[in-house]
């Protein structure tokens, strides 16, 4: 019979979470997790974060870490300006009172009936279908540059921790 000891399950953690790792691979780990979680894979990024940690054998909990660092508030702001610049780059105009058309289209919904409920989302569908190579291009040439910079700041904190850690001789 296997009886989990306090040892036992620390070394299982360890080794499923892979926290023991260079300071330059626990820093790809995050900038990769950075990089997936502002990519245009919205919805998967976690899944798809997790399946690289486990193929690379990352560390999984810095992966999560760089994924779930664009939270709520930065959602919105970062996907919007992303399309935005990818617009630019692609020459592609925003739908003109795109706003206004959309605040019109969300009255229309109605969750709780599905007939009310599917022609505004296909019409939503069809106003915003302009914009996805913009979204596309935008978020993953985003998603790249914040993942070289979380890279590159990243590893400057874990070195630097590293070396005063063994300055002040603490593990």
């Amino acid at each position: 019979m296997w009886s989990p000891t306090r040892r036992k399950i620390e070394r299982w953690a360890e080794s499923l979470l892979h926290i023991h790792d260079t300071p330059e691979r626990t820093a790809l780990a995050f900038a990769m997790g950075v990089t997936i979680g502002f990519s245009p894979f919205v919805g998967l990024h976690t899944v798809i974060g997790l399946i690289l940690a486990f193929v690379f054998n990352l560390n999984r909990v810095a992966m999560l870490a760089g994924i779930w660092t664009n939270l709520p508030w930065v959602f919105g702001p970062y996907y919007a300006g992303a399309t935005a610049a990818g617009a630019w780059i692609c020459g592609t105009s925003i739908p003109p009172h795109l706003l206004a058309r959309i605040e019109e289209i969300r009255g229309t919904i109605r969750i709780n009936d599905w007939n009310t409920w599917l022609s505004p989302v296909l019409a939503l569908g069809d106003l915003l279908k302009p914009l996805l190579l913009p979204f596309t291009v935008g978020s993953s040439l985003g998603c790249i540059v914040l993942g070289v910079a979380a890279y590159r700041s990243t590893l400057a904190f874990l070195i630097a921790r590293k070396r005063h850690q063994e300055q002040t001789g603490h593990q």
